[in-house]
Formats: structure tokens, sequence, C-alpha cells
């Protein structure tokens, strides 16, 4: 059992913002899948959120007792893990949507690349422990890109270029804590941009599509813009205080593709309007912000390493998927954290979420 000390230093903002958004989640699956489905399983997709997310954070409750620390040891191990995942997808994948991501094992479809952006934060923070101050020379760096490119390589070829943007926003957020001096930092952001044509001839065509009708979505409002085009149409018919929940007709009455996924943000934005979109996202604001927190609090570098990775993984995963749904960012598939139906997903964040308060519980060295 865990420490009375311990106990008391549990961060219960961050436990009671988590436990909001996946109430306000579980509430908004059910009014974007209830009409689809028959009446006895009217709110199939509720109950399977509801019953992983009690699941995962039992797991998380338990995992607690251990110290984060112990994650260093184990993160080489789950670094070879991730890569055979990775890898096991090219050969016995499931294949949905143009792209083969998924994993069957019994009733459930797990998305290895999901699982593979925590496994990364682990196991680079772990990496960039031992470099911190001594990122000023490209013969430093060069190894540490090399070593998250590998797997980014692996996801980018199943393809999913929306989790593969996530590691790039991972590891620049992780080597600017650890010390890169801005000379360096500019310039590989500046050679990244210069191979951005280079990059983009390795992308399929639909992909190329989903980074250009972001700017005029009515060039193929029937396919490549149509999502843009019907969540714009979502959020701003909510106006101030949207139609109500289960009365949205974007999201009701199936315009609105992937309504309780990629795009539930339209739904809240539909039916709850601009005050409830504007309540969701300083729900995810205070989540950051305890974030931000909890790595400048951390005993460790390798907690606030820990930190800083899941934070920048959280913070792009709102930025891309709120901004995507407005129709200010390309269609890149990446969900809202906590919030889009998805089992690898939630189990991802979930986990993430114990990892920071397992960091923020064991601030201070606690004497027995």
């Amino acid at each position: 059992m865990l420490n009375q000390r311990l106990l008391r230093n549990l961060d219960f903002i961050l436990i009671g913002v988590t436990a909001l958004i996946i109430v306000v989640s579980l509430v908004i699956i059910g009014s974007a899948t209830h009409i689809n489905g028959p009446s006895e399983d009217r709110y199939w997709y509720v109950e399977r959120q509801g019953l992983f997310a009690l699941a995962n954070i039992a797991i998380i409750f338990i995992t607690l007792n251990f110290d984060y620390k112990s994650l260093e040891k184990v993160s080489g191990y789950l670094y070879v893990l991730n890569l055979i995942m990775l890898l096991a997808v090219m050969f016995i994948g499931q294949s949905a949507l143009g792209a083969q991501r998924w994993i069957q094992i019994g009733p459930i479809s797990l998305q290895p690349s999901e699982f593979s952006k925590l496994i990364m934060i682990i196991s680079l923070a772990q990496i960039l422990d031992k470099r911190t101050g001594r990122l000023n020379t490209f013969k430093e760096i060069i190894p540490i890109f090399i070593y998250v490119g590998i797997p980014f390589l692996l996801v980018l070829k199943q393809p999913d270029l929306g989790t593969s943007l996530v590691f790039i926003a991972i590891l620049f957020g992780m080597i600017f804590i650890a010390g890169i001096s801005t000379r360096h930092l500019m310039a590989i952001v500046g050679a990244g941009i210069a191979f951005m044509p280079i990059f983009w001839h390795f992308l399929k065509d639909y992909q190329k599509k989903r980074l250009t009708v972001f700017i005029d979505p009515n060039v193929d409002p029937l396919g490549s813009g149509y999502h843009i085009i019907q969540s714009k149409i979502a959020i701003g018919s909510g106006m101030l205080f949207g139609k109500g929940l289960f009365n949205g007709t974007q999201s009701q009455l199936n315009f609105l593709p992937e309504n309780h996924t990629d795009f539930i943000f339209a739904v809240i934005g539909e039916e709850l309007g601009f005050v409830g979109a504007t309540f969701v996202l300083l729900l995810y604001l205070i989540l950051l912000y305890r974030g931000v927190k909890i790595a400048g609090a951390a005993r460790d570098n390798f907690g606030t390493l820990l930190a800083t990775g899941i934070t920048s993984m959280m913070a792009f995963h709102v930025l891309v998927n709120v901004g995507m749904t407005a129709g200010i960012m390309p269609v890149t598939g990446i969900p809202l954290p906590l919030m889009s139906y998805g089992v690898s997903s939630l189990t991802t964040n979930l986990v993430s979420i114990g990892i920071l308060l397992n960091i923020y519980m064991r601030r201070q060295k606690i004497l027995f």
C-alpha cells in the first residue's frame, strides 16, 4: 500500500481535471453514437470506453506503488519492444481506412503506434538524462535523432502521418529541456524546412490532399475536403450555447464523419456551443499547466524529461486536433486526448497521467 505521506502528495487538481474530461467524453461519445446502433446496443461505445477507463484507472493506482525511476532501468527493453510491435504491424496488422495500423487481439483492436509514443518518451528520457547539458555538438545530437528516427519511420510507413508528427513534437520538447543550444536548434529547424519538398514526395496521395485541402476545402468538397467542411458547419451552427446534447444535426444525421473519434470536438462545438467548447479547452489548459508544473517540480532530471515529453505530446494532440476540426490545421487523424473514442489512445493517455502523478507524488524524497 502507498505510504500516507505519498498519498498526500498526489496532484488532486490533475486527478480532478482528468476525471472531468473523461466524464465529458462519455457524454459526448454517447450523443455522437447512440443513433447509429440498435436500441439494445445504442450505448455500446460509451460502455466500452467507460469500462476501459475504469480498468486503466485501477492499473494506474496499482502502479503508483512503484517509483517512476524504475522505468529508467527497463527503458532499453521497452524501446526494443516498441520496434517489435511496429514491425509486427507490417506483417500481421489489420488494414482500415487505407492504413495498416492495428493488431487484432480477440475482440480488441490495438494500435501499437499509440503506445509507441509513451514508450518513446520513456526511452528518450533515459538517453537524454545522460546527455543533458551536453547537446552542444552535432556529434551528440545526431544519435538522438537516429534513435527517434527509427520508430518514426516505421510509424510513417503504416502510414500514420499524424503520430509521426507527434514524435517530432515530443523530440523537440525534450531536447529543448535537455539544453540543446539555440544555434543548433535553429539549424535543425532550418534543415527540416529545407527537407520538406523532398519529404512531400514520400507522402501518399491522400496524405498530400489532406495537407492541401485545408487551405480551400471546396476544391474537393465531396472527397478530401468533406471532413473539414462538415466540421466547420457543425462548430459554426452551435453558436454561443449550442443546439443541446443529442440535438446536433451534423452529428446526429451522420453528416460529420468520425464524430466519436477524430472529430469529437466538432460535436462539442455543435451541441454545447462556444461556451461548452471553451469549458473543454479550459480543462485541457489546466491539464497542460499541471504537466508543466510537475516537470518543474520533479526531484530529478529523468522525471523532468518524462513530464516534459508527456506534456509536449498532449499539447500537440490538443493543438492539432482542435485546429483540424476548426479548419486551421490539416486533417491528420490525431485524436483528442482522453476525449476521442479509442482503447489504445485512452490507455496511452491515462497511463501518461499516471506517470505524471507518480512524478509529482515523489517530488520530494520521502524518508521511511
